[in-house]
């Protein structure tokens, strides 16, 4: 299972998927009319590391983190 976590200001608890890339992982929160829009403005990290494509193999155990943009000073 690939647990997924919403940081910041996005109002979702985590879920455990079972999923083999971020692209599916997409598919499934774009089925949300608000999770599309974080979607597109999110960065991603498994286990604590940016990553910057869809195509990014998932393994059982992983973390996916969808960071928000934020500001600040």
């Amino acid at each position: 299972m690939i647990r997924v976590e919403f940081l910041g200001p996005i109002q979702k608890d985590p879920l455990e998927l079972d999923i083999n890339n971020l692209s599916q992982l997409a598919t499934l929160l774009q089925e949300t009319p608000e999770m599309a829009e974080w979607l597109a403005n999110s960065a991603v990290a498994v286990n604590d590391t940016l990553v910057s494509t869809l195509n990014f193999p998932l393994k059982d155990g992983d973390k996916v983190s969808m960071l928000p943009p934020v500001c600040g000073g």
